[in-house]
């Protein structure tokens, strides 16, 4: 193993028809993988399929979307929104969100693949009246959680729409911030880091790593925190099967393009991509806890 993605989502039925091929095509590639969990069915499933292959390991928790009343993605549990409403999914999706079980979830997570909880955390891109605090709720459910079984935390944190106005909602990261410093006696990693060099540096001084995905390679709004952010606390990860990097936007996104992350991270720190691609998956050992064959 060469290259570890910190976050797939090969669970999804995004992969229905050929879950088995793509991680054979990753293995070969020479990535492991950390498939994460974004509601009790999908961390279930991760679960199960970590159980059963080597270089694949797991993260459990609730997405804060899905917390409440939600966008339903068909990648993500491949049902329609009114047939999920409509009391035909088999999968655990409702329209009126999920309620933290937390004696469910202690149970998977104290599975031996299991690496993490979350994804977690506060998310302001569509916000209903009470979703703040019903999210806020759920997110210290879950530190919660972690603390007792003593692993760490995979953040999710998106601020409000487009545009970055968080005048009404405030802004999540300092949000997620302020959990934190109350709650958690665990650290993690920060999934698809989108925030400022200022708001890196806390997340960095609580012993967080960042994960940057295949956005960095055709975006370059990234670039001063990977620039700056030390290698030792970087992560990669595809948020699979979202974000696809260049050159393969448009695909559906999978662990064989880690490398092409790995490559523009090496590329932006100015560092040679073996040794980039070294440190990154000691980082991932460290991170999640994990022994991987090199």
């Amino acid at each position: 193993m060469r290259y570890f993605d910190a976050h797939t989502h090969l669970q999804f039925a995004a992969y229905d028809e050929d879950r088995e091929e793509v991680f054979e095509r990753s293995v070969a590639a020479g990535v492991g993988m950390n498939i994460v969990g974004t509601q009790v069915d999908t961390s279930r499933a991760a679960v199960a399929f970590a159980n059963g292959h080597d270089g694949a390991w797991a993260t459990v928790g609730l997405h804060p979307i899905h917390t409440s009343k939600s966008f339903h993605d068909a990648q993500e549990l491949g049902l329609s929104f009114a047939e999920a409403t409509a009391g035909k999914a088999d999968r655990g999706f409702t329209s009126r969100g999920e309620v933290f079980d937390f004696a469910v979830y202690e149970t998977m997570a104290r599975e031996s693949k299991v690496v993490a909880i979350g994804e977690c955390g506060l998310d302001y891109f569509r916000l209903d009246d009470d979703t703040k605090k019903v999210q806020t709720e759920a997110f210290v459910a879950q530190i919660e959680l972690a603390n007792k079984v003593n692993k760490p935390l995979m953040l999710h944190i998106r601020t409000g729409a487009k545009g970055g106005d968080t005048s009404s909602v405030g802004d999540a990261y300092l949000d997620v911030l302020d959990v934190l410093k109350a709650h958690t006696r665990v650290q993690g990693d920060v999934h698809f880091f989108a925030g400022s060099w200022e708001t890196a540096k806390q997340f960095l001084d609580l012993g967080f790593t960042l994960s940057f995905t295949g956005v960095i390679t055709f975006a370059k709004d990234y670039e001063e925190v990977v620039r700056n952010t030390p290698l030792d606390m970087l992560l990669s990860e595809t948020d699979a099967p979202y974000v696809t990097p260049s050159p393969h936007r448009g695909k559906r996104n999978e662990s064989t393009h880690i490398p092409d992350i790995v490559r523009k991270i090496a590329e932006i720190k100015g560092l040679a991509e073996e040794d980039v691609a070294a440190q990154l998956l000691i980082n991932a050992q460290k991170t999640f806890g994990i022994s991987v064959g090199a």
